[in-house]
């Protein structure tokens, strides 16, 4: 704690040092030497013009600063009647000015958002419908071809199914017949060779195979048959599948050229800013017309105000509150009065600045009166260029 206070303390020391003004050392310096006088004088001289100068500002301000005060007394002087005339603007002011906050202070449409609407906003409620009216027809056209893929796979399982029945068919025949060739010569061989009544067998043997082959035949035929119908269904539905994939595709350029018109995903979108363009624009024309009833206010205010001898009106545009609450007002003076006092004492430093230093420049020339004439005459160049 300390090291602390005696750093702060020493930070203090030379803010004060600083504040108290500025040191001259005469002594050292050796005005027998041109150079060293001519630069102490301009270094006075210099202190000097920027005093002026700073007190010039100062002095503005503070009599702009009187001037606020003096209105405050004026304002607070007036009759109960001229009061109430004030205070029925001023009302006005702050309940407009707290519209206007509250409009500004509000998540907005962006303006690009609104420009852009407002130049379509003849054309977003056919647009609106327009993307509802696709948005819902695509999703038609969607389970239209979910259901047309699904009748397709099924086409196309069932005709390779008969593909295989067919090829079974054609494998059936081919094994009854080489099984009735083999029955025929081993019934053959029995009887000729080994001397077998066979008559019985060979009539068995052609009465099944002409029993086996027509059911084979006929099942063929109704599988072929049925074949055929499956494979123009699947021709059909690969047609109206086709339709259908165009109709999709025509659609979709259109939602998607729709979308990019607007510039929005979806029909959703493109209506929920559509309601927020037209509630955006009430909100504008209504902070048009505060617009302009507070100009309307601000001007009946000043015209009262500059009737009764207020010399800055315009101030209370910005703190109407102060002219309803006498809270504030009294909040107001002491803060003027503030600021008045911190200039008085800085057009106090700047006087004071200025008169070390001139008083130094008349010490010197009452010291070196060899070089008054000189001295006089650098002080006159000064004052003719600070003048201009």
């Amino acid at each position: 704690m300390g090291l602390f206070s005696w750093l702060f303390g020493r930070k203090k020391k030379r803010e004060q040092d600083i504040e108290e003004g500025i040191s001259y050392e005469r002594d050292r310096v050796d005005f027998k030497q041109p150079e060293e006088r001519k630069q102490y004088i301009e270094n006075c001289l210099e202190q000097m013009a920027e005093a002026e100068k700073e007190l010039t500002l100062l002095n503005g301000e503070y009599s702009l600063v009187t001037s606020y005060l003096t209105d405050i007394e004026e304002i607070e002087a007036l009759p109960k009647e001229q009061t109430e005339e004030i205070q029925v603007s001023a009302r006005k002011l702050v309940a407009l000015e707290q519209e206007r906050k509250k409009y500004l202070t509000k998540t907005r449409m962006s303006n690009a958002e609104y420009d852009k609407m407002q130049a379509q906003e003849n054309e977003v409620t056919e647009g609106i419908e327009k993307l509802t009216k696709a948005e819902q027809y695509q999703k038609l056209i969607k389970q239209d071809l979910g259901k047309l893929d699904s009748e397709k796979s099924a086409y196309d399982y069932r005709s390779s199914e008969l593909y295989g029945k067919l090829n079974d068919c054609r494998g059936m025949t081919m094994i009854v017949l080489i099984t009735f060739v083999i029955c025929m010569i081993m019934l053959l061989i029995l009887q000729f060779v080994f001397s077998y009544q066979t008559i019985v067998a060979f009539y068995v043997l052609i009465a099944a195979v002409a029993v086996a082959l027509p059911v084979l035949f006929f099942r063929y035929l109704d599988m072929e048959k049925e074949l055929e119908r499956v494979e123009k269904a699947r021709v059909r539905l690969v047609q109206l599948q086709n339709k259908v994939k165009i109709r999709y595709v025509n659609n979709t350029n259109l939602l998607n050229y729709l979308y990019m018109k607007y510039s929005v995903e979806n029909a959703a979108k493109l209506k929920k800013l559509w309601e927020e363009y037209q509630s955006e624009k009430e909100e504008r024309k209504q902070f048009a017309e505060a617009e302009a009833k507070i100009d309307y206010y601000r001007e009946k205010l000043l015209y009262s105000l500059s009737r009764y001898r207020v010399k800055s009106p315009e101030r209370w545009f910005r703190q109407p509150q102060a002219l309803l609450d006498h809270k504030e007002m009294v909040e107001i003076r002491h803060e003027l009065n503030t600021r008045r006092q911190a200039l008085r004492e800085q057009m106090e430093y700047n006087r004071q600045l200025a008169a070390r230093a001139g008083d130094e420049i008349r010490a010197v020339a009452a010291e070196y009166p060899m070089y008054a004439q000189e001295i006089s005459r650098m002080v006159d160049e000064a004052e003719q260029k600070f003048d201009s």
